[in-house]
C-alpha cells in the first residue's frame, strides 16, 4: 500500500474523507491495490493520519460503488477479479450501454450533445499524452455523458457501478491495448456513437455501442489469451 506523502498528508486534513476516497479509489482502479488486498480501517487511519470516522465514511462509499467487498466477518477486501464472471459481466455492461445510449438518442439536448464532444475530446487529448489514469477517467466520463443524456437515473448508477469495474480492467491491459493499436479502433466507435446521437438514430447508436463493447470484450480476451501463461494473478 503506497505512502502518505507530508503533501497527501496536508490534503487529508482540510479534504477528510474524500480525500481519502479519491485516494483509495484511485490505486483500486489503476490496480496499485491488488484485487483481494484486505483493507484495515485502523492501517489505514495511521496511514493517513486521521481518525477512523472519514476512512469509515471512504470505505463505505467504496463498498457502495463495488470496488471494496464487505465479508459477513466485517472484512473488507478489495473486490476481487472473478475471470470466470467476465461473460456475465459483459453480458450486463452490453444491455446497460445500448439502453443507454439509446435513450440519450431519444432524450438528449443540445446541451447534453456539448458536454458529450467536451468529455470525448478530453479523452482523446488523454490518449495522445499517454496517461493511463486520466485515459480511464475520461472515457468513463464520455459514457457517464452519454448516460446523464438518457435521463433514466436507475440505469445511469447501475451503468456507473458497470464502468468502475471496467476501469479496473482496462488498467489490467493498458500496454497491451497500446501496443496492439486498439485506441485507435475504441476512438472511431466514440465517433459513432456521437454521430447517432446527435442524429437521433436511435438504433444506429445502440447498435454502435453494442460494437463498443463488443471491442473491449475482444481486446481483453486476446490479452488473456497470450498473457495467462505468464503468471499474471487475477484472483
Amino acid at each position: 500500500m503506497d505512502v502518505v506523502t507530508t503533501e497527501a498528508q496536508s490534503n487529508v486534513r482540510r479534504h477528510g474523507g474524500r480525500y481519502i476516497y479519491e485516494e483509495l479509489r484511485k490505486q483500486i482502479l489503476t490496480l496499485k491495490l491488488k484485487p483481494g488486498a484486505q483493507l484495515d480501517e485502523v492501517s489505514l487511519a495511521a496511514q493517513f493520519d486521521v481518525s477512523r470516522s472519514p476512512v469509515r465514511d471512504a470505505l463505505a462509499r467504496l463498498v457502495s460503488e463495488g470496488l471494496v467487498t464487505s465479508l459477513p466477518n466485517r472484512t473488507l477486501l478489495v473486490t476481487p477479479f472473478e475471470i470466470e464472471e467476465f461473460p456475465k459481466y459483459i453480458a450486463a455492461l452490453d444491455l446497460t450501454q445500448r439502453a443507454v445510449t439509446r435513450l440519450a438518442a431519444l432524450n438528449r439536448t443540445e446541451l447534453d450533445l456539448q458536454r458529450i464532444r467536451q468529455a470525448n475530446a478530453s479523452y482523446i487529448e488523454a490518449i495522445e499524452h499517454g496517461d493511463f489514469q486520466e485515459m480511464s477517467e475520461t472515457n468513463k466520463a464520455f459514457h457517464m455523458e452519454i448516460a446523464k443524456a438518457g435521463r433514466n437515473p436507475y440505469l445511469t448508477r447501475y451503468y456507473e457501478k458497470l464502468l468502475g469495474e471496467g476501469q479496473r480492467l482496462l488498467h489490467l491491459h493498458f500496454d497491451f491495448i497500446v501496443s496492439s493499436h486498439s485506441l485507435t479502433r475504441a476512438d472511431q466507435d466514440h465517433d459513432r456513437i456521437i454521430e447517432a446521437i446527435a442524429n437521433r438514430l436511435a438504433d444506429v447508436a445502440e447498435e454502435a455501442s453494442h460494437q463498443h463493447t463488443i471491442l473491449f470484450r475482444d481486446r481483453f480476451l486476446e490479452f488473456m489469451k497470450q498473457n495467462l501463461t505468464k503468471g499474471i494473478s487475477l484472483l
